[in-house]
């Protein structure tokens, strides 16, 4: 079950624009004052990530090493490798052959004998437009590398004049259209010969051309493209790695600025009728109550009236409206389970989208960066006056919390204390179930390395409910912190669960773990950060549960839409990887195969207190600094608030999250409880 850290020399240092951050400033003040972190680190770290070469190669081999598409791919490789005398050594068995005018504008088409009763995954064109994007001009010096100078210029004169005859061919071809315009026309053709068609004709009969006309323009933009791409393959100056450091040191400020210029430019008169947007969730409701009585006829019938009026790249209404649209129709047709399952697998092979999605809604919303934020300052404050530290994080990810926090105690006055982290979560697909909590581990040994901060990383892939404190090694004199931000509500909160009726939720039982894992109230430095998605839409009836996901997932796409442009592809990104996939499942997917089932923060709370846990007061000024932080920062609109020793966040009056801490309670307050 555990990840045993592999034996041997450690990993040597290597350097980083991170050696040169300056010490964490330090803000004397009163000792209930919670300590004041650098909040540069997160992003520049996600960009670090991004920049690793092989971030996304062979994820997908060996999460899903047997899938058909994959085997497909190989089968014509796998032929040629067990085959003989396929080709000679000399070349002699490859031919060179003009592309078709209606694949490529200008290419070498490289034909191989053992090719040709391959199977091929791509349609023949796809296969050519994607060889013709960046691979086959690789391809193609390589093999001009290998001949003599004069094949390689014989090679080039030959493309060049395939060029040059295509070229002809398309002017030529647009002059004899030109003569088939109306007289009143003749301003339309340039000096340089290049028709425009419909520029000066606005006529039904011309709009045709105009569009045809576009098509090829585009075209010869992307080939014109594509040359440009094999240019800038030469060795890049000294100046990018200083441009590269910049952008990691200051990367945080730099994204910041950077979404200044993302955010909204659409006018501010109202371009969206409030009578279509209204609407719009009217037919959602009532195509859900449909698709609740299997009334399919009727439920098919709304999905079309919303497909009309939605869009995935229109207002927030209309892409909300295609967000849920497709999960009524994945219900509808019983693919739920699938297409969700399909979006995991795309979401864990695509790591790199994932984290440019990522790293823009932690620089547009507040709701991720505050937690990070409260849940760094509480654990700095326990460990104050301390030399050992142990955080037990459930769900870690990426690990993208922690580099703040290890700077700072890397900095702190009177020395760093010994941190050791026990990160645990749920295992990858395939035949490599630690991959991604190994691979965040090195990452955030490396940077503590790196800052001089004395860290041991231990990994756990399993089930969150099957980790017992016995399982983690917990030491006496550490300060132990527990720490979760949004993830229990991933939990099943069905007990007997395997015909074993006297066994708890699985949610219940994580929870009386943790209550294991601290030490008695006297020891008052344990603690448990709690961050909780506060919704109510884990009802096991469809209807209530899709009107309170609607009203949920609502105010999360206006959050975006009031602050990303919408015509941004990573905000595209950010609705289909970060939100989207949460809502399709609580809309398509039934019994396990449904993993979204957030509760209210109250609801949370008698659950921790029935586990064995007290909540801890929020200490003072905290509330100060988060909320000056937020509107220094982010949009107007968001909101922090503070009741019950709750930090709530919410967008316009609405709380979406909310955050406490929590320590062991003894036994006397228990049984009073209960």
């Amino acid at each position: 079950m555990a990840a045993a850290p592999e034996d041997g020399e450690p990993e040597p240092f290597s350097p980083s624009v991170f050696l040169d951050l300056p010490p964490t400033p330090r803000v004397e003040g009163d000792d209930d004052d919670p300590p004041l972190l650098t909040d540069d680190l997160v992003l520049p770290y996600i960009s670090r990530m991004l920049m690793e070469e092989d971030m996304d190669d062979d994820r997908f081999f060996y999460h899903y090493p047997d899938h058909p598409a994959l085997l497909q791919a190989q089968q014509p490789f796998a032929d040629i490798l067990s085959g003989s005398g396929s080709g000679s050594a000399n070349g002699s068995g490859t031919t060179f052959t003009p592309s078709s005018p209606s694949s490529s504008s200008s290419y070498v088409n490289v034909v191989v004998p053992a090719f040709a009763t391959a199977t091929w995954p791509y349609d023949p064109l796809e296969l050519t437009q994607r060889l013709t994007a960046g691979a086959a001009q690789e391809a193609g010096s390589q093999f001009f590398q290998s001949t003599d100078k004069g094949s390689q210029s014989r090679h080039v004169q030959n493309r060049v004049s395939m060029e040059d005859m295509i070229n002809q061919a398309f002017l030529k071809g647009m002059e004899e259209a030109n003569k088939l315009l109306p007289g009143t026309s003749s301003s339309s053709s340039n000096k340089d010969g290049a028709l425009l068609f419909g520029e000066t004709n606005h006529g039904h009969g011309n709009s045709r051309g105009r569009r045809k006309n576009r098509r090829h323009d585009d075209f010869l933009e992307e080939g014109g493209e594509t040359g440009r791409k094999s240019k800038l393959m030469a060795p890049e100056p000294e100046e990018t790695g200083e441009m590269v450091d910049k952008m990691v040191i200051d990367g945080y400020n730099l994204c910041v600025n950077k979404m200044k210029t993302l955010s909204i430019t659409t006018p501010t008169t109202k371009e969206v009728n409030n009578k279509n947007s209204s609407n719009l969730s009217t037919l959602l409701i009532h195509c859900a109550e449909a698709v609740s009585m299997d009334d399919h006829a009727t439920a098919a019938q709304l999905l079309a009236q919303i497909k009309k009026l939605s869009s995935p790249r229109g207002d927030a209404n209309q892409r909300l409206a295609s967000c849920f649209a497709e999960g009524l129709e994945a219900r509808l047709a019983g693919t739920g389970s699938t297409l969700y399952s399909s979006l995991v697998a795309k979401r864990s092979t695509s790591v790199t989208e994932f984290l440019k999605a990522y790293q823009l809604y932690l620089a547009v919303s507040c709701f991720k960066m505050t937690a990070y934020r409260f849940s760094n300052m509480t654990i700095s404050k326990a460990i104050a006056g301390k030399k050992k530290l142990h955080i037990v994080d459930y769900g870690v990810l990426y690990g993208c919390q922690w580099p703040n926090l290890l700077h700072y105690l890397a900095n702190r006055r009177g020395g760093p204390p010994e941190v050791r982290m026990t990160c645990i979560d749920l295992p990858e697909p395939g035949f490599r179930p630690t991959a991604r909590v190994d691979e965040t581990g090195r990452r955030l040994s490396k940077f503590a390395r790196q800052c001089g901060l004395p860290f041991k990383f231990h990994g756990i892939a399993a089930k969150w409910e099957t980790v017992r404190a016995d399982d983690l090694d917990i030491d006496a004199d550490e300060v132990l912190v527990v720490n979760s931000i949004n993830k229990f509500e991933n939990l099943m909160d069905e007990a007997g669960i395997d015909d074993d009726i006297h066994r708890p939720s699985p949610r219940d039982a994580v929870l009386r773990n943790i209550r294991k894992m601290m030490r008695p109230p006297a020891a008052a430095a344990d603690v448990f950060i709690h961050s909780v998605v506060n919704c109510s839409y884990a009802t096991p009836f469809f209807v209530a549960r899709f009107r309170e996901a609607l009203f949920h997932y609502s105010a999360m796409f206006d959050m975006l839409d009031a602050t990303v442009s919408r015509d941004s592809d990573l905000r595209v990104a950010v609705e289909r990887d970060l939100v989207g996939w949460c809502a399709l499942n609580v809309v398509a997917c039934e019994g396990a195969d449904r993993v979204e089932r957030p509760e209210t923060y109250r609801q949370w709370q008698a659950r921790n207190r029935k586990a064995g846990l007290r909540q801890l007061p929020f200490f003072p000024n905290a509330e100060k600094i988060l909320r000056e932080k937020m509107r220094n920062e982010y949009h107007k609109d968001f909101v922090i608030d503070v009741e019950n020793n709750w930090l709530l966040q919410g967008w316009k009056g609405r709380i979406l999250y909310a955050m406490s801490t929590w320590a062991a309670a003894d036994d006397n307050t228990i049984s009073s409880e209960l």
